[in-house]
């Protein structure tokens, strides 16, 4: 479809074909917003970050960086691992072991800081 004039082109207006960028933009909600908005007509106030020390807050970020190297070193390690290996049982088997390490990390990681959170 052709603009009807030079400056709905310049602007991004297509009549029919979308919607101007501004409403575009303001309409889309994440999910977060929508789950805060929902919060608020319940009653529930919403949730504030800057509610923690920012002692806290460095040892949350220092636990997902300590736990994002790990996992960094161990896919390293495990793609190494996996060029080596020529049995499909053993790629196999050493996919899970790569799969369980991976969760062991992440389960380390959301324990140490929903443990901060609570301090």
């Amino acid at each position: 479809m052709v603009a009807s004039s030079p400056s709905d082109a310049a602007s991004g207006w297509y009549p029919g074909v979308m919607a101007p960028q501004a409403e575009a933009k303001k309409g889309i909600k994440s999910a977060y917003e929508r789950a805060l908005e929902r919060m608020e007509s319940e009653g529930i106030e919403r949730p504030r970050e800057e509610a923690f020390a920012p002692e806290v807050l460095a040892a949350m970020e220092d636990a997902r960086k300590r736990a994002e190297a790990k996992i960094a070193e161990l896919e390293i390690l495990h793609k190494g691992r996996l060029r080596k290996i020529r049995d499909a049982v053993e790629y196999a088997t050493a996919e899970k072991e790569y799969q369980a390490e991976r969760r062991r990390i992440e389960e380390k990681r959301d324990r140490d800081v929903a443990t901060l959170r609570r301090e």
